[in-house]
């Protein structure tokens, strides 16, 4: 038995946060799926600018597509939509044996949106309309303009990956926000099913929270808050699953948005590849790693602790933090306008480079 399958045993599945054309293009990713457990994936502006700015797989595609006058934010989508299709298509199998569960591929809006409800909204429905797919997710930040988007979404039947979220209060926020949306389509005689995900952000928080805590005289808890928080959400997800307001739903034939655990590389190299996996494996939900994450997982993994409804420990891990000067509201916050700001970062830059490679194109003409 892979490593892997310790996790999906466990009952949390595995998605891949990566795509390129070459992945899909030489079978690593069908691979992946056939080997190593992988169920779903997941991409983002910095995974697309890496892809497509740093190699020339994509060239002759941009080069048609501006041949035609498409701006680069145009050409992009085009670019991402058709690896994103293929990736559905070869997750398609995934999504009908686990009845819509897993399976899914997502597409991020423009993070330029990230503070704007009516053209998030707008992007979501274009982009989820042109993919033409069951199994796509559209992802939407979990910034205070982006809730009320997830809502409409959710309201609209709009499959929604909720994004750049960072602790218990931002999570329940989003999951408060998608089933507002889903009570709202319930209510219009709409089909209760439709399907999300919440990615709580893991390795970001050690960053911050370093410095404060050697400060404090508590360099013990170094490289703690990562799973602290990842953990307090997932008491937080319990939480909510055994809500009545979540019972209501689920009665009416509502499935519930999982919480996904996003950024689970360890940044420090002489931290476990796999530590945030490890310590981070909760049924019912979905972890979604990198390739090296990955493959480390199916190298040396042990998935020897699975997190249990009432064990408590995110909230004393949490108390811990608090308990040394770490002011978590505002870290979290903090998180979260800098996440934003690095996929607007990595947007720019991959809009840059389609530009580049556009015009050179139309030089060379």
């Amino acid at each position: 038995m892979a490593n892997t399958s310790q996790l999906a045993l466990a009952g949390q599945s595995i998605w891949l946060d990566n795509i390129t054309r070459a992945l899909l293009d030489d079978g690593t990713i069908a691979r992946y799926i056939a080997e190593w457990d992988v169920v779903g994936l997941t991409s983002n502006p910095t995974i697309f600018d890496q892809a497509i700015s740093k190699s020339t797989t994509y060239d002759s595609q941009i080069r048609e597509l501006a041949s035609r006058g498409m701006d680069p934010e145009s050409i992009f989508f085009e670019l991402a939509i058709d690896d994103l299709r293929r990736a559905c298509d070869l997750f398609a199998p995934v999504h009908r044996r686990t009845g819509g569960l897993d399976g899914w591929v997502s597409l991020e809006v423009s993070p330029k949106l990230a503070y704007d409800t009516a053209s998030t909204v707008k992007q979501a429905l274009a982009l989820h309309a042109k993919a033409d797919r069951p199994n796509l997710f559209i992802k939407v930040p979990g910034t205070p303009e982006g809730l009320p988007a997830v809502e409409q979404l959710s309201e609209a039947g709009v499959p929604v990956n909720v994004t750049l979220l960072f602790d218990a209060a931002q999570y329940r926020a989003a999951a408060d926000a998608w089933n507002r949306g889903l009570a709202k389509r319930i209510a219009a005689g709409k089909d209760p099913i439709v399907c999300s995900v919440a990615s709580v952000f893991v390795s970001r928080w050690e960053k911050p929270c370093t410095a404060a805590l050697a400060a404090s005289g508590r360099g013990e808890l170094k490289d703690t808050a990562g799973i602290a928080a990842g953990r307090g959400c997932w008491e937080a997800y319990v939480s909510m699953l055994t809500s009545e307001n979540w019972r209501n739903l689920a009665a009416k034939g509502a499935t519930p948005q999982r919480l996904l655990f996003a950024s689970t590389s360890t940044k420090d190299p002489s931290l476990s590849a796999t530590m945030y996996v490890e310590a981070l494996a909760a049924p019912g939900t979905v972890n979604t790693m990198p390739d090296g994450t990955l493959k480390a997982l199916a190298a040396t993994g042990s998935i020897k602790d699975i997190l249990t409804a009432c064990d408590g420990r995110g909230s004393a891990a949490l108390a811990a933090l608090a308990a040394a000067g770490i002011d978590l509201g505002r870290v979290a916050a903090q998180l979260q306008t800098e996440g934003a700001a690095s996929f607007v970062k990595s947007w720019d830059d991959l809009v840059a480079a389609i530009g580049t490679k556009a015009a050179a194109a139309k030089v060379s003409a």
